[in-house]
């Protein structure tokens, strides 16, 4: 199985998240960048800060490598607004694809039309630029009903307000991978969270992201449905080697 056309090499720390400065927050996104051109996978997934330069470095080694980024991270909750503007920047700068954190403690609270309602303008921007939108719900913060029932909803949202020919390219995807949770617990993907996600998606794809460690995790991934994975070990999955680092 070929799993780095299936992975998006993620580096989503901030400099002050890492101790590092912003240029070499950079050299991290170019050194990640080149290695998916020498290996062949299929994206990178990087703060928005850094889509432009890293847009520009792809296309000056003639590689079809594709640029994502994240929109709302990691807590989900900006205003709609607030999402739309990070988006059309990251757009403009040359993002591919937009990976939003749905805004899941609203969908707690039970605002059910606020969280549909920044689903559909959000994806709607995506879609008129033909980019993909990626929404993440955070499965680590639900419980195995509310995954369900938020995966259902994203589907029922898409299928109302999209074409058909759309539905590829707007994901449902587990993790942030920055969640903090309590007693050693997963903050990503797990096997039992991905087939919630899978049994509920009405064939919206699924991406896995955060806590896939192993190529022997990321083929069953795979086997099970899912369309795309976020890791931050891509290198390690795809040489064979378990992954060394922890989250995502």
């Amino acid at each position: 199985m070929n799993i780095a056309q299936y992975l998006d090499s993620t580096y989503l720390k901030t400099p002050e998240q890492s101790g590092i400065s912003a240029e070499e927050t950079l050299q991290k996104d170019k050194d990640l960048t080149q290695e998916a051109i020498d290996n062949g996978i299929f994206a990178v997934m990087i703060r928005p800060d850094y889509v432009s330069e890293i847009k520009k470095y792809i296309q000056e080694r003639n590689s079809d490598v594709v640029v994502g980024t994240v929109i709302g991270f990691h807590e989900g909750t900006s205003s709609i607004d607030e999402k739309i503007a990070e988006a059309e920047k990251a757009i403009a700068d040359g993002a591919d694809e937009l990976d939003f954190v749905i805004n899941y403690t609203a969908y707690l609270k039970g605002e059910l039309n606020l969280v549909k309602d920044e689903f559909i303008r959000c994806t709607k921007l995506c879609m008129k630029h033909h980019k993909v939108a990626k929404w993440i719900i955070e499965i680590a913060a639900l419980n195995d009903e509310q995954i369900a029932d938020l995966t259902k909803n994203i589907s029922n949202w898409a299928k109302e307000n999209f074409s058909e020919n759309e539905w590829p390219k707007i994901f449902i995807k587990s993790s942030t991978g920055f969640f903090e949770t309590k007693d050693g617990k997963p903050n990503g993907a797990t096997f039992e969270g991905i087939k919630i996600m899978l049994d509920n998606s009405a064939g919206l794809p699924v991406k896995a992201a955060g806590g896939v460690r192993t190529p022997q995790d990321a083929e069953k991934m795979i086997n099970m449905g899912v369309k795309r994975i976020g890791t931050s070990s891509a290198l390690a999955l795809i040489k064979n080697h378990q992954s060394p680092q922890e989250g995502y």
